[in-house]
């Protein structure tokens, strides 16, 4: 395996944090390595414990590394949270060949005029979307690459987050002995992998329902028009089934994976379950029909809140349907309430590939089809068979470098 062909992305959720490392080979992707590890030092999406963090990053690196018997040396890192925000910039510059024939140089250097905007001292730019691309004034073009024009334009998307919690997340990599290759939005990454080109351009809402949060992001007319997140999520459920059980948080999710069911009408009552009681060491049994009487309504709320903020974002009317991935929503019974709840067609969407066929690797996998159809073989995470993780270098030294790859990744967006 050469360098250049191998991807890998890094999640670091609420819950489990997960590596996922896929090879390229002519435009097609397999998946050949799948690293998960339970995830501490995250509260609802946030970092709120640097070194919990840390090693929770190393074990899903080295689960990886074993599968594979190769050593990871450079990661992309998923980001999502309620500090994300959206705005439209243009770009313009003169086409500057002699021949007026647009080339990679021209479009790099319009992408780059679009990244020219006002932002608060405390936000930076993660991401920069192209929506379309104007040569002397003829709009709707994807790819203006050969073309013959004078003045060239773009209209992108920019995706900006705080500079506190972009940092944090990437000083956790770092500290995990990890370079960056780039940081990606886990909405714009999903959305590669979970929607069509017609979801795309019809308004469809793609729901992320994950252990601590929720990420809505409402795609239309072919790009990711807002994006939003919830601080609920599966651990919710998880503490109702403890407290409505008295049992522990952990047994109380064991049972939620084993036996949950988030619909009444699909529980069976014959389907019975022992568990031990806080307080004491006796047992009691009850049936998945007790259990998705607690889980249904918690479920219910959160596509409650699910439309209403949908609503909020203005697209209450235009969404012509919901897709819905994350590790939540792979519990039976699911896509029967969000079908009735959000009175909507309702689809769930999980990664095609052997080992990942989880709505919970979505985002992972969509991160290495992002970066393998956007970024090109130049801007890709490398593997090396050979190598030994060195400590991370002080911030001082190593930050510098870092930020100014990251600032400059989509340069090799086109």
């Amino acid at each position: 395996m050469s360098n250049n062909d191998i991807i890998v992305s890094l999640d670091i959720g609420t819950s489990k944090v997960r590596a996922i490392i896929g090879e390229v080979s002519n435009g097609a992707i397999n998946i050949i390595g799948v690293g998960s590890a339970d995830s501490e030092g995250i509260r609802k999406g946030a970092i709120v414990d640097i070194d919990q963090t840390v090693q929770s990053i190393r074990n899903a690196i080295e689960h990886a590394e074993r599968m594979v018997g190769i050593q990871i040396s450079d990661v992309y890192v998923g980001i999502q949270g309620n500090h994300i925000a959206l705005q439209t910039n243009r770009g313009v510059v003169a086409v500057s060949n002699e021949d007026r024939e647009i080339g990679e140089e021209d479009i790099e250097r319009v992408v780059q005029a679009a990244r020219v905007v006002a932002l608060p001292p405390e936000r930076e730019i993660i991401n920069l979307v192209p929506k379309q691309y104007l040569v002397d004034g003829l709009e709707g073009i994807s790819d203006p690459r050969g073309m013959i024009g004078v003045r060239l334009e773009v209209e992108a998307t920019i995706v900006t987050g705080t500079k506190t919690a972009i940092h944090n997340l990437m000083r956790c990599v770092e500290k995990a002995g990890l370079r960056i290759s780039g940081v990606i939005l886990l909405s714009l990454a999903s959305g590669v992998m979970s929607l069509t080109k017609d979801e795309k351009m019809i308004g469809t809402v793609l729901t992320d329902i994950g252990a601590g949060s929720c990420t809505i992001a409402i795609y239309d007319q072919g790009g990711l028009a807002a994006t939003s997140t919830l601080p609920i999520g599966g651990e919710y459920v998880t503490n109702d089934i403890a407290y409505g059980l008295r049992t522990q948080s952990d047994q109380a999710e064991k049972i939620k994976l084993k036996y949950g069911c988030a619909n009444v009408t699909d529980a069976a009552e014959d389907v019975k379950f022992k568990v031990t009681r806080m307080g004491s060491n006796a047992e009691k049994e009850f049936s998945q029909l007790d259990l998705a009487s607690i889980i249904e309504p918690r479920m219910q709320e959160i596509f409650h809140l699910i439309r209403q903020e949908v609503r909020k974002l203005g697209y209450g009317d235009k969404v012509n349907g919901y897709v819905l991935t994350g590790g939540t929503v792979s519990m039976p019974g699911t896509l029967a309430l969000a079908q009735s709840e959000l009175e909507s067609s309702v689809r769930i969407a999980l990664p095609d590939y052997i080992g990942v066929r989880d709505p919970a690797f979505s985002s992972g996998v969509g991160m290495i089809q992002y970066v393998s159809k956007y970024m090109g073989p130049r801007g890709t995470g490398t593997v090396k068979k050979q190598t030994t993780r060195t400590k991370a270098a002080p911030a001082t030294t190593s930050k510098p470098g870092m930020m100014e790859r990251i600032k400059n990744m989509f340069n090799e967006f086109i």
